[in-house]
């Protein structure tokens, strides 16, 4: 009997027992599964989140870059279409979207169409047909070696010399006309006999001596935002420059190459309209600075035979200058009959 007490007993407590531990241990072992599925919930979350914020920053740089494709398209397209205006004569006459442009008959001297022509203006890189002139008054050896300084390249934006090169003057004037090299121009000023300072003195004095009276300049290569001067300035500027035997031929390449001491450089000209058919381009520069815009100072000869300078100033885009100067050029054409005198005339004496 007392056997049988005792298991009885024993049972008792086993079950006692069992009843007082059982609910602790269910909710221990409850919690501890709880615990990794809510920091699985957490990670699955987080992961989500950082898929879900790539894909819209993806997708919002893609949407932004065709929003800007389709800005850039537009204005294109309206860029593309010539605008025109009514005079106070009653015809029918180019409306420039760029700041300021002309169109000047360099044989008579006469402006053939003009808006804000006399309007002083930043000009940026067309500084360099002024820095052409000046550094080929005194025939110097265009074969000549050059050692680029350091001075030259330093925050010379758009350049293709490195310091310490050797280069040929002849390299570095067409660099400087053809891809609008501002390390050559700078290099060019500093071998003239004037040196880097009276570089530019002279410059200014050439441009009195050439009747420029509303032009001025800071620096041989433009970067200076106070190299300023009018687009009736500049029609006159680019005349004398395209009829330099030794500068005419060089604005009118579109790929020139050379060789350092170190390399081969290959550049292309900046001047798009050369690779525009019908359109004859004898001499050209182009421009740009935030502070001026995009610019374009062109000779053009017209099919009948005449040539005509062609100043756009301040354009609203690098495309917009070339077109905005074909749209001058196509509606002068139409004109030419009428605008050009049928008699031969004689070229003005330049100063």
């Amino acid at each position: 009997m007392r056997r049988v007490r005792s298991t009885r007993v024993g049972l008792c407590l086993l079950l006692l027992l069992s009843f007082l531990f059982a609910p602790s241990v269910s909710a221990e072992a409850a919690t501890s599964k709880r615990k990794p599925t809510a920091r699985r919930h957490a990670t699955i979350k987080k992961s989500s989140a950082k898929r879900y914020s790539a894909r819209s920053a993806r997708a919002r740089r893609l949407k932004l870059a065709k929003a800007r494709a389709a800005a850039a398209a537009r204005a294109y397209r309206e860029a593309a279409t010539p605008k025109f205006k009514v005079d106070d004569q009653g015809e029918l006459v180019p409306d420039l979207r760029a700041a300021a442009g002309i169109i000047y008959n360099p044989v008579t001297g006469e402006v053939l169409w003009e808006e804000n022509s006399q309007n002083k203006r930043s000009i940026a890189s067309i500084t360099k047909v002024m820095t052409a002139v000046v550094f080929l008054e005194d025939d110097p050896d265009l074969k000549q070696d050059v050692m680029v300084e350091r001075r030259d390249v330093s925050a010379a934006s758009t350049t293709f010399l490195r310091a310490n090169e050797r280069v040929r003057a002849q390299d570095l004037l067409h660099l400087m006309l053809v891809a609008s090299d501002n390390a050559a121009a700078r290099a060019l000023a500093r071998i003239s006999p004037w040196g880097s300072k009276g570089f530019v003195q002279r410059m200014n004095e050439k441009a009195i001596e050439l009747g420029l009276v509303n032009t001025t300049f800071a620096d041989p290569s433009g970067l200076d935002p106070a190299n300023l001067s009018s687009a009736y300035d500049l029609s006159r500027l680019i005349t004398y420059a395209a009829g330099d035997e030794r500068i005419g031929p060089i604005m009118r390449t579109k790929e020139y190459a050379f060789a350092t001491n170190r390399r081969v450089v290959s550049v292309h000209s900046t001047n798009r309209l050369l690779d525009i058919s019908g359109v004859d381009v004898r001499g050209g520069k182009t421009g740009f600075i935030h502070q001026a815009g995009y610019c374009l100072a062109t000779m053009l000869k017209l099919p009948h035979g005449d040539q005509v300078a062609v100043v756009v100033l301040g354009a609203r885009s690098n495309a917009g200058r070339f077109l905005e100067t074909r749209h001058l050029f196509n509606w002068l054409a139409t004109k030419a009959q009428s605008l050009f005198s049928a008699r031969p005339l004689q070229p003005q004496p330049q100063n």
